[in-house]
């Protein structure tokens, strides 16, 4: 996958008017030198207003709960550093930790971006920020641990050498499996955009970024490159464009103009994934069939081949109408116009219906091409 983050100058990129959770950012957010010479949890206590519950560690500790950072104690890698699974005395909880690379300004403002988010937004579907160290030049995040890794250790990455806890003898996610996960990945857009003020648009919606519980319970993880969205009068936040390529929805890509639709529009190709069990870009395809959207795009439009958009590992064990209603809602958030696509709370609304139990009858194994409907009606709303 190739990664184009580029961290932007956060006093210009993110200070806009505030309210709600985030007010204390602005002071926080205009500071550039001075607030170099202040430390990090100085910084962190200062904005968050006595609102930060997050857990300052050493390095020694960190280190002693990771067997000194050893590979042995490695779960994975990232587009800002590595993770290690560790056990904090004295209780012996065990934890992620994730080890930033040192690089300098950059790494400190997306390491602050990061623990003000998840110590300020709390839901069930947003990994829990535990704690955080800085010493020195060190940046080091502590969540809780998710046992299953990510979405895309179980549907894109079977060789994952890293995440231990998982049976090296794992099987493809069945289908209701993955309408859990998309349900609960959506429900965690959802409390960003609609609950969280100002709202928050998370930019970096993907696979990998999608973490389960043992019991494939979804959670989003790393709030580096979140944005604050827009508030009063305005539409959108200019930005520099950041994400990973393929995930970014066209009209951020080529304006920088960001808004909530621009996560729906990632939404929708990361529940292309689950449906289809293709990477967004995969180079390994034939030319026609390397870029998820672009080969998905004229199948919509082709009912006669919606079946052929199931993941082969399914062995057709999925309902048909789910498949053809689960394409209908990944098509409209897909959509070129952000104005077109729904709200994430529609595309919630919609995938709970598609979890309810008359839709989970009947099979498409040995079953003919259906005829049902991909409708779209209306200005971004979901008809199924």
């Amino acid at each position: 996958m190739v990664e184009i983050f580029t961290i932007e100058n956060i006093s210009d990129d993110l200070l806009i008017p505030l309210d709600g959770w985030a007010g204390g950012l602005r002071p926080f957010l205009g500071q550039r030198d001075e607030s170099k010479k202040r430390s990090i949890a100085q910084e962190i206590s200062k904005v968050g207003k006595g609102n930060i519950a997050a857990q300052i560690f050493t390095f020694r500790e960190l280190a002693a709960a990771t067997k000194n950072f050893k590979a042995e104690s490695l779960v994975g890698e990232g587009g800002f550093g590595r993770v290690y699974k560790g056990h904090i005395s004295p209780t012996n909880r065990v934890v992620a930790v994730k080890q930033l690379d040192r690089n300098g300004l950059q790494g400190n403002r997306e390491f602050l971006v990061e623990v003000l988010m998840l110590s300020l937004l709390h839901n069930e579907n947003l990994v829990n920020l535990i704690g955080y160290c800085a010493d020195g030049d060190q940046r080091i995040l502590v969540y809780e641990y998710m046992p299953f890794g990510s979405l895309e250790d179980h549907l894109l990455d079977f060789t994952n050498l890293f995440y231990s806890d998982l049976s090296p003898n794992k099987k493809p996610l069945d289908w209701s499996t993955r309408m859990k996960i998309a349900g609960g990945a959506a429900k965690g857009l959802e409390y960003l955009h609609d609950t969280a003020n100002p709202p928050v648009i998370y930019r970096d919606f993907k696979a990998s970024n999608i973490l389960l519980d043992e019991k494939f319970n979804p959670k989003l993880s790393d709030f580096g490159l979140a944005k604050l969205g827009p508030t009063g009068d305005k539409s959108y936040v200019s930005t520099r464009v950041m994400g990973t390529y393929g995930y970014c929805a066209p009209e951020y890509a080529l304006t920088g103009q960001l808004t909530t639709r621009s996560d729906v529009y990632s939404f929708g190709v990361v529940f292309l994934e689950i449906i289809t069990g293709r990477r967004v870009i995969d180079n390994a395809r034939r030319p026609s069939e390397q870029n998820l959207v672009t080969w998905a795009q004229p199948l919509f439009r082709d009912r006669r081949k919606f079946t052929l958009m199931a993941d082969p590992s399914l062995e057709g064990n999925y309902p048909i109408k789910g498949l053809y209603q689960a394409l209908a809602i990944a098509a409209m958030c897909l959509q070129e116009e952000a104005g077109t696509r729904p709200l994430i709370s529609d595309v919630v609304t919609a995938l709970e219906y598609l979890a309810m139990p008359q839709i989970e009858e009947g099979s498409a194994k040995g079953a003919p091409p259906n005829t049902y409907p991909l409708e779209r009606k209306g200005s971004g709303h979901i008809e199924i």
